[in-house]
């Protein structure tokens, strides 16, 4: 099998050590283990001590009951047998694509996304079918376009909410509408959820599964709950049908998830309202230091993130965004991930989820390059 280069992970891994100021992290300010158990309530050294006891085993197969009961609190009406744990949303999404996609199949996938959702249906041999997301449109679907792009042989409409690298966030009831153009073809709407759960009044973010019976959502505990370190995500889904093929898959290339990630995984989920809450300042504190320096800055444009932890901003400046992003990093020490690695050419993915002081100083930075002559 033939597979395109995952150009977002190459560039993270050729260029991310080399970062003073990191804009290139998309997780929110990641959490030690100690700030977990203290937000969770719990005395280090205690809890060190129980922790000592636990055998180094293989886990429970398909997820503790205290792993899958905290995963189902994050959703409406989601039952703990229609849960399954991957190694993060990674191999989530790696694993429902290659468990429901055959090289017969037709599948609709918006874009820009996480390259996963359109690279490996291509490596398959399916037709993947791409919906433009621009940001006349604020970086939404395009209802009509959709339609037009969707017929009888689609298998899988993927969708990416809140958007990465945009930021953007489908409204409840345009959500709505896709799961109907889903339902006409009879076919599955994948969502990626995984920048989910941090709204910025602390509302309820809806889940595809609270719109469609064959809705699919993958979330991990990476990006909104700063715990990219535990490797721990899953696929949900509101068909059982679909859960029993991805168990048979899994044996193939899972087993279980490792042991410590599912209980500390568990404990995280048990106290999500202390995580969300520092989460969710976090994020609104920096997603205001990112407005008001494009604001204040003529030679960038962008549509304000209304989700998630990145932004896409377009820059003034005749230079490829790999080039611009390589040279900047060589002379200025900041990390931005080029939109090229989303197709998405003239424009960087900035990420703000982290301390302020490195926001503003990496920013000021790129605003004295892009002055350079």
């Amino acid at each position: 099998m033939k597979i395109d280069t995952f150009k977002v992970e190459r560039w993270m891994n050729d260029f991310e050590d080399r970062a003073v100021y990191n804009l290139g992290e998309t997780c929110i300010d990641s959490l030690s283990l100690e700030e977990l158990l203290k937000l969770c309530g719990k005395k280090p050294e205690e809890y060190f001590a129980e922790l000592a006891e636990t055998k180094l085993a293989y886990s429970h197969i398909f997820g503790s009951p205290e792993l899958k009961k905290g995963i189902c609190s994050l959703y409406g009406n989601l039952k703990p047998e229609n849960v399954v744990p991957t190694h993060g949303a990674v191999g989530a999404n790696n694993m429902i694509i290659t468990t429901l996609i055959s090289r017969e199949d037709n599948m609709v996938c918006v874009l820009p996304t996480y390259q996963q959702h359109y690279s490996i249906p291509a490596s398959i041999g399916a037709e993947v079918r791409l919906l433009k997301l621009t940001m006349e449109n604020a970086y939404l679907p395009d209802l009509e376009e959709l339609r037009r792009l969707v017929d009888k042989n689609t298998k899988m409409i993927t969708i990416n909410n809140p958007n990465n690298p945009t930021g953007s966030l489908i409204p409840p009831d345009m959500l709505k509408e896709i799961a109907k153009i889903a339902r006409s073809a009879d076919a599955y709407l994948l969502s990626d959820e995984v920048y989910r759960s941090i709204s910025e009044d602390g509302s309820y973010m809806p889940s595809v599964l609270d719109v469609y019976e064959k809705g699919i959502s993958v979330g991990s505990m990476s990006k909104s709950f700063s715990l990219a370190g535990l490797r721990m995500g899953w696929i949900a889904a509101n068909d059982p049908e679909v859960i029993e093929q991805v168990k048979e898959r899994r044996d193939y290339d899972t087993i279980s998830c490792g042991v410590l990630d599912d209980k500390l995984s568990a404990l995280a989920l048990a106290n999500k309202e202390a995580i969300i809450e520092r989460n969710r300042n976090i994020v609104r504190k920096n997603r205001a230091v990112l407005d008001e320096w494009v604001n204040k800055t003529p030679e960038v444009r962008y549509v304000r993130p209304a989700a998630g932890t990145t932004a896409l901003v377009y820059y003034d400046k005749d230079m490829p965004s790999y080039d611009l992003c390589k040279k900047l990093i060589e002379t200025k020490g900041v990390l931005f991930t080029p939109g090229s690695c989303f197709e998405m050419e003239g424009a960087v993915r900035i990420g703000y989820a982290f301390d302020s002081k490195t926001l503003r100083e990496g920013l000021d930075k790129f605003t004295e390059f892009l002055r350079e002559e």
